[in-house]
């Protein structure tokens, strides 16, 4: 049971979402919600506030009675859930829930207490509400998609329940849950804010750090297996780089390394004994995707914990409009809705990942050309050379799979378009942008899969079972269980599917 206070940190989104673990919310933060609540409610009597007695966005010069405040809720709320395109994937959402749910505890909102624990219990009941991937400029926040989510609230629209899309109101009954208290803000409260964008991006973060950590693994595999030298991920060499994400990868590697049988010292073959030598067989530098991979995926990493760092303060603070503050006694207009942080995070989080793509098929290329490995038959085909093919048919879906990833790349930071009668005149586009990395890492995870299996065939080819350092030994006997020996070409895409799913769901 996660202990809900208002405050969340990333192995906190892991618990929640992967794990499932449920939360309770804390005795202090209902006081603090009901306090602002209550402030709000006496505040807004003979004020102006906009949200609560204004229309919305360039309607906010239009005040509204007294009696229609409520209807002014449902009403924003009912328009506004207009997504359309594919529905976002439970899991995500859920992370959505928990990242709005954090930042209505924080006291700045005003709401009523009744959507507190009601999206505590849905948190905890794994019911998600149906919203779509498309609606979001993420200016005013993601209204469009947590108009799905506040619709869901007060008790109308759809949710995914126990693998099933079902109307919420039948959910709800068979659940016996009730419906938010609608009382001053509700609506806009829940809609006006970041929380979509960031939710996908905290998961986002936790599954890119999993694939970096199969894309060194692999790195280090492939490393071995060629018989690199093995000073370029020296302490030494490293350590001269200022940069804490390179050296933590050349350490990473080096530990994967320390029982390996087959890198090499330079000092043993290179450094004495060559005088009479004008031409050297074997290769003196390895090639940059093998050699420089502390120098590319450091910048990965560095990138990925800044991405993080960015995420849970966004999390962790107040971010729809207007701000309520008790202790000052005051209401702040302002824009804390504007997704611009996350945005530009997931542009930069899709570059690093589609790097790290590029990287597995570079390597990957090096796996099946025998002209530049020099100890591999082509394609690693372990059949008949002419008959059989090996991997040479998985290359294609790596390949364009990563030129996907190399378009899908580009920034959506900079894609803003006026909307709203010019209101909302530049916008973030941050759901956009995190659920365009979301695809980013997906592909990412499969052309990583299709290298993993080369490196296993390859593994088979050389017979160096015995002489792989064990975490590639651990590696390869999971790839092994998955994935068997083969001479004859067989079906691949089954086998990529299932690779791609195990080291989507395990670490190295």
């Amino acid at each position: 049971m996660l202990e809900f206070k208002g405050k969340l940190g990333i192995e906190d989104f892991y618990k929640v979402i992967f794990k499932n673990e449920p939360i309770q919310i804390d005795k202090a933060v209902l006081e603090t919600v009901e306090n602002s609540f209550n402030f709000l409610k006496e505040f807004s009597e003979n004020k102006v506030i906009y949200g609560v007695n204004t229309g919305f966005g360039p309607m906010a010069q239009y005040k509204i009675e007294d009696s229609e405040r409520i209807q002014l809720q449902y009403n924003l709320i009912r328009s506004h859930a207009s997504g359309t395109g594919q529905p976002i994937a439970p899991m995500y959402v859920k992370a959505a829930m928990l990242a709005r749910l954090n930042t209505l505890s924080l006291g700045h909102s005003g709401v009523h207490v009744s959507v507190i624990k009601l999206m505590a219990e849905l948190i905890n009941r794994n019911i998600t509400p149906l919203i779509y991937e498309h609606g979001g400029v993420g200016a005013s926040g993601d209204l469009v998609q947590l108009a799905h989510l506040a619709l869901v609230l007060i008790g109308e629209g759809e949710v995914f329940y126990k693998g099933e899309r079902k109307d919420t109101k039948d959910v709800f009954k068979s659940e016996n849950l009730k419906p938010i208290s609608v009382e001053l803000r509700e609506g806009l409260a829940l809609m006006n804010g970041t929380s979509v964008m960031t939710g996908i991006g905290i998961v986002n973060t936790l599954y890119s750090r999993q694939l970096l950590g199969w894309m060194t693994s692999s790195s280090a595999a492939i490393n071995e297996i060629v018989k690199a030298y093995d000073d370029h991920l020296s302490f030494e060499l490293n350590q001269s780089k200022r940069h804490v994400g390179q050296r933590q990868i050349a350490e990473s590697m080096r530990e994967h390394l320390q029982d390996s049988k087959l890198t090499r010292k330079r000092e043993h073959h290179l450094y004495s004994k060559n005088a009479d030598i004008s031409v050297f067989k074997e290769k003196v530098q390895e090639y940059y995707s093998l050699r420089c991979v502390p120098q590319i995926l450091g910048p990965v990493l560095d990138t990925l914990n800044s991405v993080e760092n960015i995420l849970i303060e966004e999390v962790n603070s107040a971010n729809d409009n207007p701000i309520v503050d008790v202790e000052k006694k005051h209401v702040y207009h302002g824009g804390n809705f504007h997704g611009d942080y996350v945005s530009l995070e997931m542009d930069k989080l899709k570059i690093v990942v589609a790097k790290m793509s590029m990287l597995s098929e570079r390597q990957l290329n090096y796996l099946l050309n025998a002209r530049l490995n020099d100890m591999l038959p082509p394609f690693v085909n372990l059949g008949k050379l002419g008959l059989n093919f090996g991997m040479q048919g998985v290359q294609f879906t790596a390949t364009s799979t990563t030129a996907e990833n190399q378009m899908l790349s580009n920034p959506m930071y900079v894609h803003s378009i006026p909307n709203n009668n010019d209101n909302q005149d530049i916008v973030s586009m941050g759901t956009n942008s995190a659920l365009i990395t979301k695809k980013v890492i997906e592909n990412a995870y499969e052309v990583i899969a299709i290298e993993l299996i080369t490196i296993v065939q390859a593994i088979e080819f050389l017979e160096v079972q015995d002489s792989i350092s064990s975490k590639t030994r651990k590696m390869y006997e999971a790839i092994r269980e998955l994935v068997p020996v083969f001479k004859e070409d067989v079906i691949m895409y089954p086998y990529v599917n299932l690779v791609k799913d195990f080291i989507t769901n395990n670490k190295t």
